[in-house]
């Protein structure tokens, strides 16, 4: 037995053995974590108005540059 094979079959015996120390348990689909959903979607948008407060005034100063206003 070459030395790839029992390395990759090592692999194999240890992630079927073990479980994930991430998932400790399923997640509860029926009653979300309503803080967490308003702290993701609040910080989404607050990045969102960010880029395009950032990108308009990219756009204003190009067209300065430009001569264009």
């Amino acid at each position: 037995m070459t030395f790839n094979r029992l390395l990759s079959s090592a692999a194999l015996v240890s992630r079927v053995g073990s479980r994930s120390v991430f998932t400790s348990s399923k997640p509860d689909t029926a009653n979300p974590n309503w803080v967490r959903v308003g702290l993701t979607f609040g910080s989404a948008a607050f990045l969102w108005g960010l880029l395009f407060k950032q990108h308009s005034a990219d756009v204003h100063e190009s067209n300065v540059r430009n001569g264009l206003e």
